[in-house]
């Protein structure tokens, strides 16, 4: 994984900045936090970490944005949650705590600047710190509201009814490909496309190459909510 050292006095900033909770912290807990953590800079596209690998850290990013899903051997991939800046990995976490491996995978959809704070380091805080404990399964029932909703989509939703309601919420303009949305949806390329040409067709859309724009938000809504 290609990386670089962020600098520390902008590491100490900025964690304080994006998490609050951390400013609770003793001088010298805090001194240990930020010596004992890895301060690193990534490039967009790296990936961080995969299915059936060890967790090696928690992660809490200061910039960017990691997305974590989950891939079938045929390829498709289903998007499970985006961690961003002033949040940590809840898989990291749970596989920290049940030391168990990774299940998906988690790339860094943007430039990142993070900390990695080492499991020994982790599970002290979690043990020690109880506004980090509060934190960190805060985390939990967030996100855990936000995979039942997924599921809930995906089982009980038609395609098109999700299509619509990511185009407004990811609307007015969207830079994405065919592919890259239908990662999201848990779909094919293919079936997503058709989609599309069949909103463009009615006049909800304007398709050009990797961009779509919404021209007609109450009609994609009155779809989303069939």
């Amino acid at each position: 994984m290609p990386t670089a050292t962020l600098d520390r006095e902008e590491a100490r900033s900025t964690l304080l900045e994006r998490f609050p909770v951390f400013r609770q912290l003793d001088a010298q807990r805090l001194a240990r936090l930020l010596a004992g953590a890895q301060h690193l800079q990534v490039p967009a596209g790296t990936v961080l970490f995969d299915a059936s690998q060890p967790c090696r850290g928690f992660p809490l990013v200061l910039e960017g944005t990691v997305r974590v899903a989950m891939f079938a051997p045929n390829g498709r991939e289903i998007l499970l949650y985006r961690v961003d800046p002033g949040q940590g990995c809840i898989l990291s976490g749970g596989c920290l705590l049940g030391h168990a491996d990774y299940t998906a995978r988690g790339v860094a959809e943007q430039d990142l600047k993070l900390l990695s704070v080492p499991p020994a380091l982790f599970h002290e805080l979690v043990l020690e710190f109880e506004p980090f404990r509060r934190f960190v399964f805060g985390m939990y029932g967030e996100r855990l509201a936000e995979v039942m909703e997924l599921v809930e989509e995906v089982a009980f939703r038609r395609l098109d009814e999700r299509l619509a309601q990511l185009l407004i919420h990811r609307g007015p303009v969207l830079e994405a490909t065919h592919q890259k949305l239908a990662d999201e949806l848990g779909s094919v390329r293919e079936i997503v496309s058709r989609l599309l040409r069949s909103f463009e067709t009615r006049g909800w859309v304007k398709l050009e190459r990797e961009r779509i724009t919404v021209l007609e938000p109450k009609s994609l809504a009155a779809h989303g909510r069939l």
